[in-house]
């Protein structure tokens, strides 16, 4: 199938718009079509390079509105759905956990309905693609990694809903034969990142000069992969994965979460040209969160052999660029912890 026109869900998020991106100048034979109910994390500032591209149009509907989504497969003739929208933020999770049924579970079970129907003559021609997380495989030990088929063991609300998710899809490609791929990626990092996650959080609160609060010792461990690396594989698996396969998708790149912040405020100390050690005084640490994972780790050999990806960019050099990015684009930055992000921030952590 040479023309595409390819829904992708979350389009407007962090991960999506980087998908997006890649996709609209990538391939412009396809029109993608950006789906995103612009909640809190939902942003077009974020696209606002492509949003005038010739193969790109935005729809605003929330994919718990399964009328507006038969709609919009009907009125754009979707050929193939890149599902990323979810609520993703563990934290939150545990505040609200309802929400992420509703989007995660419900909102995905809305998405295959929509493309079933759509797609019921020759569902075979059609790819369902869902990106997921690593977290629904739990926690490991000191040793070991994440393969894709480890056992499912959820510990937080959000990642129950994404591993529930998970299982729809596979069961809709078992019971309907609708051709789907599942990735489950490690934690991502990179520009466009909305200020709840480690590492933009950080970063904005250095150049605020507000605390950098470290759950409980600061030795949990987990896996960074750059979120260009990530677009990438989202491609490849795209074009070139097996029918109802799953990939992980990771960094080779583990960091306990004490020292990847040190080295945070080392680059920021740097960059900002304060004194060294300066950013390091406002490291905090806080009570840790209920049922906090200790290590994951991703094993990502089989899409490495199978389909040749692997990252390109190195993690200092990819802490680097997003360091340069969040202080060459303030401006973005501030709109979006205005408003309402200070309540989150205040109910996340100041409370504490």
């Amino acid at each position: 199938m040479s023309s595409r026109n390819i829904l992708i869900t979350g389009g407007a998020g962090f991960i999506g718009s980087h998908v997006v991106r890649l996709f609209v100048n990538k391939y412009p034979e396809y029109k993608i079509i950006n789906l995103d109910a612009l909640t809190y994390a939902g942003n077009l500032e974020n696209l606002s390079d492509v949003d005038q591209s010739s193969n790109y149009l935005f729809e605003k509907v929330n994919i718990l509105d399964a009328d507006a989504l038969s709609q919009v497969f009907a009125r754009h003739h979707v050929t193939d759905v890149i599902h990323l929208a979810a609520e993703s933020h563990v934290d939150r999770s545990i505040h609200s956990p309802l929400d992420f049924v509703y989007t995660n579970v419900i909102g995905t079970v809305n998405l295959l309905n929509a493309a079933k129907q759509y797609w019921k003559e020759n569902l075979d021609q059609h790819l369902f693609y869902h990106v997921s997380t690593d977290e629904v495989y739990g926690a490991l030990g000191e040793t070991g990694l994440f393969t894709e088929t480890t056992a499912y063991h959820p510990n937080s609300p959000y990642s129950a809903s994404k591993a529930s998710s998970d299982h729809f899809v596979r069961a809709y490609a078992e019971t309907y034969h609708m051709r789907t791929v599942i990735t489950n990626c490690s934690n991502n990092y990179g520009p466009y990142h909305f200020p709840e996650k480690l590492i933009p959080l950080f970063i904005n609160n250095i150049i605020t000069k507000k605390p950098l609060p470290v759950y409980g010792d600061g030795l949990y461990t987990r896996d960074w992969l750059y979120v260009k690396d990530h677009a990438l594989a989202i491609d490849l698996v795209f074009h070139k994965g097996e029918k109802d396969e799953t990939y992980n998708i990771g960094g080779f790149n583990e960091w306990k979460n004490i020292d990847l912040v040190k080295l945070l405020c080392k680059l920021m100390d740097e960059k900002l040209g304060n004194a060294p050690g300066t950013s390091e005084t406002l490291i905090t640490y806080v009570k840790d969160r209920p049922g906090h994972d200790r290590r994951y780790a991703i094993d990502a050999s089989k899409i490495n052999k199978e389909l040749g990806w692997k990252p390109t960019v190195t993690f200092e050099q990819g802490l680097s660029e997003t360091i340069d990015w969040y202080l060459s684009n303030q401006e973005w930055l501030n709109h979006v912890t205005s408003g309402a992000y200070q309540s989150y921030y205040q109910n996340m952590y100041a409370n504490r």
